[in-house]
């Protein structure tokens, strides 16, 4: 487990040295409507189901070790803010990312996604958002302006990275990674 969380972390060190956005958080040469936007969107860990009357539930044990790894497979992404819906388990899976990071969670409208707030809080930065299978993939389409990933993710998948680079003055960039 160890071994290919280490091996996820240097290839994730690798795409995040390959985003091209334009400038660093301290240049000032570029205005922030000019540089490109990172998303990287991410369905919250495994939740606990075992009351089915509970909406809002925590994280299993398994789920706060897949939020421990994506703590992990982050460690070289140079986050400038983190986003989350306003659910125990999209704040209890991005919780040990952002207090890595130094950077409070911020909650989103999970049914008003890409908002024109949202939009212009995040214009120019690296964001990592915490969604659910339903919202993550759609939220991702909505920041690219075009439907490229599925309407859902599977109930039973939690390692989908869903990375949106969008470019001012070029096309947009897609990626699409799973870990287990």
């Amino acid at each position: 487990m160890t071994r290919s969380i280490t091996l996820l972390v240097l290839m994730l060190t690798f795409l995040f040295s390959c985003q091209t956005t334009p400038g660093n958080k301290n240049d000032n040469s570029q205005n922030k409507s000019e540089k490109s936007t990172t998303y990287y969107f991410i369905r919250h860990a495994e939740k606990d189901t075992s009351d089915a009357n509970n909406k809002n539930p925590e994280l299993t044990a398994e789920g706060k070790q897949r939020a421990e790894q994506w703590k992990m497979i982050f460690t070289e992404a140079d986050f400038d803010a983190i986003y989350s819906s306003d659910f125990i388990r999209t704040r209890e899976t991005a919780q040990p990312t952002a207090e890595s990071k130094n950077l409070s969670i911020e909650v989103y409208d999970h049914k008003n996604l890409n908002s024109e707030k949202f939009k212009k809080e995040t214009l120019g930065k690296k964001v990592l958002v915490v969604g659910h299978t339903n919202t993550t993939p759609y939220f991702a389409n909505r920041t690219l302006g075009y439907d490229h990933f599925e309407a859902d993710i599977d109930e039973s998948e939690h390692g989908k990275l869903f990375i949106v680079q969008v470019n001012p003055n070029a096309e947009n960039t897609i990626q699409n990674l799973t870990f287990n």
